[in-house]
């Protein structure tokens, strides 16, 4: 049903508050907007803008009727706003148009029962283009384009990613009836906004990550990578170049690529059906004879880890070369290599290769977390591979062992900038450090400060305290932070060491030595209370202090034995990422995993397979 106008055009149906209103239509030719009808008002009357009609509605066409209602309560339902109302012969620019202004009136832009989720570049991407469609040309007949997208959209599982959050099956449906010419115009517009969404969303998802990396770790600090969705579809659009603008948001480290290529090989290995399992059991080791050495042969072969040979194939003894690739399985899993298979190492053995990908997965989500550029020289520390590296022009220069965070006192994933070191320093107690860890000590022992070179001191005053003058018995962690402060003197028992490495940030968190050596020759290292203890500290002190005259080892081992603090600043500001890797692939291709030491990978995993939220 139709109100006739003075202009001989129908009025278009908004979605907003029951109001019947005109669609705006833009001519791209002139870039200019006209009215096509009148325009509805929230008080009933109807003005035209063309003809200077006034006429108010009455109960025969308005929104009071109740079957009138029902009707647009069902288009909006269906999410094709009131598009059908509007009458096929109106062209795909003024339909889309009506869906993108039904859209804004209603907060949530629908096409094929699907929501966008690109809620801001979607219209704006229309607004720009004068409403005309991106994905059909005038026949209608799709365009490559759209068969381009199609394909990287199917292929977004290359990128841990689900194809089905980009709409792809209804994408393949709504192409089958434009083709076919039976789904009219609702199926012309439902197909070019889903198109545009699903590009859209892709690319978000390719650049900044498909999970807010907020809302799985509050403390998370990172400079994320940005773009305006709609000026990138554009020019994908107007170059032809749908697949390579898409593949050009993702992280671009080669690091990134190697884990591409190890997902897909262990894609490849779960739809084989996966690795063998070896039997748990006794220990195995060199020159033991038992069937599950066969097994493990099996296993070990399946992941590249033991080269086949058809001498030993089904062998159950345990010989030297079997060892040797039992070594390589654990380095590459963060076990200890002594290539004896115990307990640990078979629980490594028997994750599935299905697992091991979803493992790749949530590592390629962190890549999208992060900035393009890590720094040209920076410092990465893995807080699951428990390691620092410094990386210069992409090649790791350095690597030490590190001692990271306890369970309970986990190391927060973040980025900062390292701009000075202080030698010989003083440890300024943190309080909950104190309250928890060193009050009951000092109340069991009123000689454990002086033992440890520390001082107490008076918050107030800032004045030393004899500690035979406190009252220590009923004394809480709070009363004593508020009263009190510790302070532990430069030397052989300073928590810290002989060097901190200082890139401020408000968790209090930074590189330092420590006096507790011994813990670095273990393979799991989660011990400390969320710094990061550092392994030969002073070579790195050295190489980091390397461009600066007169900053040699001899003069940093002279104020480190001379016990007075002295900060040194960098003569350029290095960045430092504390991350949380547990897949990576080396150059050569072996892909290594670490234990999820914190839980977090379940976590991401969740967040990834959830539905994902609109931008």
């Amino acid at each position: 049903m139709r109100q006739s106008t003075g202009s001989g055009r129908s009025p278009a149906i908004s979605e907003s508050s029951g109001v019947i209103r005109s669609a705006t239509r833009v001519d791209a030719r002139r870039g200019s907007s006209q009215s096509s009808a009148g325009i509805v008002c929230a008080t009933g009357s109807y003005h035209d803008n063309k003809d200077g009609l006034n006429m108010q509605l009455r109960s025969g066409f308005g929104i009071r009727t109740g079957w009138w209602r029902a009707l647009l309560s069902v288009a909006l339902l269906w999410g094709g706003g009131a598009l059908d109302l509007v009458g096929q012969d109106e062209d795909l620019a003024s339909a889309i148009q009506l869906r993108i202004e039904s859209g804004r009136a209603s907060g949530t832009y629908a096409a094929a029962g699907q929501t966008a989720r690109a809620r801001q570049a979607l219209p704006r991407f229309y607004e720009e283009r004068a409403f005309h469609p991106a994905w059909i040309s005038e026949r209608p007949v799709l365009s490559s384009a759209f068969d381009e997208l199609r394909t990287v959209l199917e292929g977004a599982s290359n990128h841990g990613l689900d194809p089905a959050d980009y709409h792809l099956t209804q994408l393949d449906s709504l192409a089958r009836l434009v083709r076919s010419g039976e789904g009219g115009t609702r199926a012309r517009v439902d197909l070019d906004l889903l198109a545009s969404d699903a590009f859209m969303t892709l690319g978000s998802h390719l650049l900044m990550g498909r999970v807010n990396p907020t809302t799985i770790d509050p403390e998370w600090l990172a400079n994320r990578r940005t773009a305006e969705f709609e000026t990138v579809l554009a020019k994908a659009l107007e170059m032809g170049s749908i697949r390579r603008d898409l593949e050009a948001l993702a992280p671009p480290q080669p690091r990134y690529g190697r884990l591409l290529n190890a997902v897909e090989r262990l894609r490849a290995a779960a739809a084989s059906g996966g690795w063998p399992r070896v039997p748990e059991g006794d220990k195995l080791e060199t020159g033991v004879r038992d069937p599950r050495v066969a097994a493990l042969r099996r296993r070990l072969r399946a992941s590249g880890d033991l080269a086949a040979d058809p001498t030993d194939a089904g062998s159950d003894h345990f010989d030297a070369r079997l060892a040797e690739s039992v070594a390589r399985f654990q380095g590459r899993h963060g076990l200890e290599p002594d290539g004896v298979v115990g307990p640990a190492t078979v629980a490594a053995l028997n994750v599935t290769a299905a697992d091991r990908a979803r493992q790749v997965q949530v590592n390629l989500e962190r890549w999208r977390w992060l900035p393009n550029d890590l720094g040209t020289r920076h410092i990465e520390v893995n807080i699951a591979g428990f390691d620092v590296k410094v990386v210069e022009n992409g090649r790791t220069v350095r690597t030490h062992r590190a001692v990271v965070g306890r369970q309970y006192r986990q190391t927060p994933m973040f980025s900062g900038t390292m701009t000075y070191l202080v030698l010989a320093p003083y440890w300024h107690v943190p309080p909950t450090i104190a309250a928890v860890d060193k009050l009951p000590l000092i109340k069991a022992d009123l000689g454990y400060l002086a033992a440890q070179g520390m001082t107490l001191f008076d918050q107030a005053t800032n004045a030393p305290v004899n500690p035979t003058a406190v009252q220590w018995e009923d004394m809480s962690g709070s009363d004593f932070n508020r009263r009190y402060r510790l302070r532990q003197d430069p030397g052989p028992r300073n928590a810290l060491g002989a060097v901190k490495f200082m890139f401020p940030n408000r968790h209090n968190v930074y590189l330092h030595d420590t006096p507790s050596r011994e813990l670095f020759g273990r393979a799991s290292r989660a011990f400390s209370s969320g710094c990061v203890r550092t392994e030969d500290p002073l070579a790195l002190a050295e190489y980091l202090l390397g461009d600066q005259p007169g900053w040699n080892r001899s003069r940093i081992d002279a104020v480190v034995a001379g016990g007075v603090e002295q900060s040194v600043r960098l003569s350029t500001p290095l960045p430092v990422h504390l991350l949380y890797w547990t897949a990576w692939a080396d150059e050569d291709g072996a892909i290594q995993f670490r234990e999820d030491l914190y839980g977090r990978d379940a976590k991401v995993w969740a967040a990834m397979t959830a539905q994902p939220p609109a931008s």
